[in-house]
């Protein structure tokens, strides 16, 4: 086992043992980071997520460096939607539908270029990739079974949106037993509030979900075990 490694962040500082640790990058995907996706179509400012693709690729150069494991999730859905609750697919009134034929394939359905990863965060030879159907990571996947036998005990939580499929799967993760840092410039909303409120939320009540600490907080960890 090696020597654990402490982060300064809230409510407290965030010890974790690298080879127990994964970084987890949530759904970094075109239909939601880049112009014509799903998430512009419900009338979101694209810009408000794309701030954590610079910070995001140093945490996951430097994970990569470290030699730690390193997990990406997808949201999306079966080509026949079958997979997809009509409570989901008729929710909201956006300008295009998941399933629906958009600029970069069909709105959040697997195998569509829309559906993939950005080039900026692409995940190396080796390294997982898992398609949810929900907002959770751990919903109808097999991220519990891959984590229990790799060992992984902590997470180290990045991805889009704030609010939604990262607090899901924190609270999901905290639920599970596992030790959680977010990475508050490596998450991102499309509400500034949303933002500011979830990030609290986690490392509320002496960390009632998580961890929450800047990037470089991190980063000077991983630095000080080289």
């Amino acid at each position: 086992m090696s020597d654990p490694l402490a982060v300064e962040a809230e409510p407290y500082i965030y010890g974790f043992d690298p080879q127990h640790t994964a970084l987890l990058l949530i759904d970094m995907q075109r239909d939601f980071v880049e112009p014509g996706g799903f998430g512009e179509t419900l009338g979101n400012d694209v810009a408000m997520l794309r701030r954590v693709i610079p910070p995001l690729q140093e945490v996951l150069a430097a994970t990569r460096k470290a030699g730690m494991t390193v997990i990406h999730t997808r949201e999306g859905h079966l080509p026949d939607l079958s997979d997809c609750p009509p409570a989901k697919l008729g929710r909201g009134a956006p300008s295009l539908r998941i399933g629906d034929p958009g600029p970069k394939g069909r709105i959040l359905i697997r195998g569509e270029y829309g559906h993939d990863i950005i080039d900026e965060l692409a995940p190396a030879d080796g390294e997982l990739v898992l398609d949810k159907p929900g907002k959770g990571a751990f919903y109808a996947t097999d991220l519990e079974r891959v984590l229990r036998a790799r060992g992984i005990r902590s997470l180290i939580v990045t991805g889009v949106t704030t609010e939604v499929c990262v607090h899901t799967t924190v609270r999901e993760a905290n639920d599970r037993g596992y030790e959680c840092l977010v990475l508050s410039d490596c998450v991102g909303s499309y509400f500034a509030e949303f933002q500011r409120y979830g990030l609290e939320m986690i490392a509320a009540q002496g960390g009632i979900f998580g961890w929450v600490a800047p990037s470089g907080n991190y980063l000077k960890a991983l630095e000080a075990r080289s």
